[in-house]
C-alpha cells in the first residue's frame, strides 16, 4: 500500500515512524510454525518498516527494516492504520541487504 508516502504529519528531530511486520507478538518459526503472542519467552525484540524519518536521523532510511524493543514504544494511529513513533536511539539495527548472491555471511 502506498498510501505510507502521503502520510498527514512531518516528523521532526530523531523520530521514526514505522509500520509493524506482521501480526503484533504472533510469529512464525523457521519451519513455519506459527507461535502465538501468549507463548512465555524472554525479552524479544520486534522487526518493522520505517515509513518516515525526521530529518535529523542518520542512520535509518524510508524503507528500511528495522529493530527495536517492543516494550520502548508510542503507537499512533493515521489513516486508520497503526503505527509505532520511535526515537532513532531506541532502534537497535537496521537489515542489511544482501551484498551479492555468491558471497558469504550472516543476513537477516
Amino acid at each position: 500500500m502506498n498510501d505510507d508516502a502521503k502520510l498527514p504529519i512531518r516528523l521532526l528531530h530523531d523520530r521514526v515512524l514505522v509500520r509493524m511486520d506482521g501480526a503484533e507478538g504472533e510469529r512464525r518459526s523457521s519451519a513455519g510454525i506459527v507461535i502465538p503472542a501468549t507463548a512465555s519467552m524472554g525479552r524479544r525484540l520486534s522487526w518493522a518498516t520505517a515509513v518516515g524519518v525526521g530529518p535529523n536521523v542518520r542512520s535509518v532510511s524510508t524503507g528500511d527494516r528495522v529493530l527495536f524493543d517492543p516494550e520502548d514504544r508510542s503507537e499512533v494511529e493515521l489513516h486508520g492504520r497503526e503505527f509505532v513513533l520511535l526515537r532513532e536511539r531506541d532502534v537497535h539495527a537496521v537489515a542489511a541487504e544482501r551484498v551479492e548472491s555468491d558471497g558469504t555471511g550472516l543476513y537477516l
